[in-house]
This record gives structure tokens, C-alpha cells and sequence, in this order.
């Protein structure tokens, strides 16, 4: 069944839906005869998922992880130091954007997108496609997580119908199996990408304009944000929020993405020019010191004075030649 997988998008891999071992699919995208396909598993590994049957005759098989260590963390026993990595596996710079998307929605776990390459190149559009069926495939396991969530709390309000309403109320708080101090905490976490990746965003435009020989003027402070009160919020509220948070690092991810391609850019034409400018400088410098060992003063002097200087006899030349005759 993979190889018709890799020949035909019907024959695809199946929406997403939840394995027995824990993988969510997304649903296949196919362009111009090309397919891509992610699976993701908040406890498998990228290698288990790369190594999927489903994907043994893909082209690629990119991969990344974002997985909590065994290491201590300084702020405390309930911080988790993540151990974040990716595979390209020949489709370059794939792996680094797979690596975003799990850093910007806030999971743990691996993803993997296969591509089944159909003969014809697509350009910088192939990114999106792997960005895409990336989320897809979270989004599936956090519905999936949801639906538990909220049959629990459903078979727990029927449980305690006669008084066990402090219960539903606890069990009620956890969306996709967090609970609301969670929701509280990532959120202030991802103010603070945001603010950080701003200000290196209005950092990286400011090179360019120095690179490109604009005014690129003195950066303007940072007005420090007021911290959003999300206490006083409701689950549903923070779990709204948390999406736009995500979708605005997203934002600024592909910002930095295009800044440090004018940066290149910028560069290597500067390079050139810089170059011209040296060599010409150089020899200016070095008519200078000719001139100045010939006793003669040319750095201010206009070039036409100079060349009749040369040309014509001084006078007092003129009159020592005519009483010597």
C-alpha cells in the first residue's frame, strides 16, 4: 500500500486520526505531483516515526524533536529543560522550520512530513506544505487530547451528581491535557519570545539599512509591555489566546526569514563595491606620495593646471636660457 502511497495522492495516507501507537496524521497535500504527509507522536521518537511504514517510499522524511531531559533546571523542580533537534534529510533547511512549528505551538514530542517528490521542483512554496501538515498533525493530537478531556469531565459530573460539583469544577480546568496554571505559564513564556524576537527583528533592519548605505538611524527603545493578567481570564480565553500567540511568532519567524536573505544579499553587494572603493582610494594615495617625493604639490591642485605646469617653461627658465645665449 505505501508504494501506491507514493504513486497516487487518492492512495494516500488516511486524515488525521489517532494510531494505537499514538501517531496523529494529517491529511495528505498534494501539488503538482508532489506529496506531503506529517505524523506526529507526543512519545515516539523521530526516528521510530521516520522509520513508519507508511513512509518507506518517500523521497524525504524530515523530521524534528522537541523532548524534555533528564537534566535540572535553575527556576525550579517544575521547569523541564527541552532537548530540541531536526533532520533534513536532504530537503534543506526543512528540519529547522519543523523544529519552529513544535517550538511556537508549545508541544513535546516528534513530527515527521514525508514528501514523495513527483518530478517537478516547487520553490520556497514546498515549506509551507511541510509547516502545514506539521500543525495539522498537532492540531489532531490536541483535539484528540480534548475529546478525552471532556468525556472525563462528563463521566465525572455524572458520577458525583450528588455533591461532587468541587470536582467537576477541577477536572473542567484541564484543556488539552493542561490545566489552566499551565495555560497561565506558557502564555507569559510566550510573551516574552514574542518581545525577544521583536527586538531582534527591528536589530536585523537596522544592519540592513547600515549594509545598504541607508540612514539607518539609532534604534528605538523597546516600551516595556504591562504583563497581561491571565488569572483573571477563563480557560477558553487563555486557550483562544495561546493560538494567536503562536500565529504572531510564526509571523515574526518568517519575518527574520526574509530579513536575513536581504542581509546576504545586502552583503554581497557591498562586498563589490567595497572592493572598488579600496582599489581606487589605494591609488590615489599612491599618486600622492609620488608627487609629494617630486616636490610637487598635486593633492589640491586642478588637473588642467597641472598639465599645463608640465607643459609650459616657467619664466624665470625662459630668462636664464636667454642670457646665457
Amino acid at each position: 500500500m505505501s508504494r501506491k502511497r507514493a504513486r497516487s495522492p487518492s492512495n494516500a495516507p488516511s486524515p488525521a486520526t489517532a494510531s494505537s501507537s499514538h501517531i496523529y496524521r494529517s491529511a495528505p497535500i498534494s501539488d503538482r505531483q508532489s506529496i506531503f504527509v506529517a505524523h506526529f507522536s507526543p512519545t515516539l521518537s523521530a526516528a521510530a516515526l521516520q522509520a513508519h511504514p507508511d513512509f518507506r517510499t518517500a523521497t524525504h522524511r524530515i523530521a524534528a524533536w522537541r523532548k524534555p531531559t533528564a537534566q535540572r533546571s535553575l527556576l525550579g523542580p517544575s521547569a523541564r529543560v527541552l532537548q530540541s533537534g531536526h533532520d533534513d534529510d536532504g530537503e534543506t533547511f526543512a528540519g529547522r522550520r519543523l523544529a519552529r512549528v513544535l517550538e511556537a505551538m508549545g508541544v513535546q514530542g516528534a513530527v515527521c512530513v514525508a514528501r514523495w517528490y513527483g518530478g517537478v521542483m516547487l520553490g520556497p512554496v514546498r515549506f509551507e506544505h511541510i509547516e502545514g501538515c506539521a500543525r495539522e498533525a498537532v492540531r489532531a493530537w490536541r483535539a484528540a487530547t480534548t475529546t478525552t478531556t471532556t468525556t472525563t469531565t462528563t463521566t465525572a459530573a455524572a458520577a458525583e451528581a450528588d455533591g461532587g460539583g468541587a470536582k467537576k469544577a477541577k477536572v473542567g480546568e484541564e484543556v488539552d491535557g493542561r490545566s489552566k496554571a499551565e495555560l497561565e505559564k506558557v502564555l507569559v513564556e510566550r510573551d516574552g519570545s514574542i518581545e525577544v524576537l521583536r527586538g531582534l527583528l527591528a536589530e536585523k533592519k537596522r544592519v540592513v539599512g547600515a549594509v545598504e548605505g541607508a540612514a539607518a538611524g539609532e534604534v528605538k527603545p523597546m516600551t516595556p509591555k504591562t504583563p497581561t493578567n491571565y488569572k483573571a481570564m477563563p480557560v477558553q480565553a487563555l486557550v483562544k489566546l495561546e493560538k494567536a500567540r503562536d500565529a504572531t511568532i510564526a509571523f515574526i519567524l518568517k519575518e527574520l526569514d526574509k530579513i536575513e536573505d536581504e542581509i546576504v544579499k545586502a552583503m554581497d553587494d557591498g562586498d563589490t563595491l567595497g572592493e572598488d572603493s579600496v582599489l581606487s582610494t589605494g591609488n590615489l594615495t599612491e599618486e600622492k606620495r609620488r608627487d609629494k617625493e617630486g616636490s610637487m604639490i598635486v593633492a589640491d591642485a586642478p588637473l588642467d593646471s597641472l598639465a599645463v605646469s608640465k607643459a609650459t617653461p616657467s619664466a624665470d627658465r625662459l630668462n636664464d636660457q636667454h642670457e646665457c645665449s
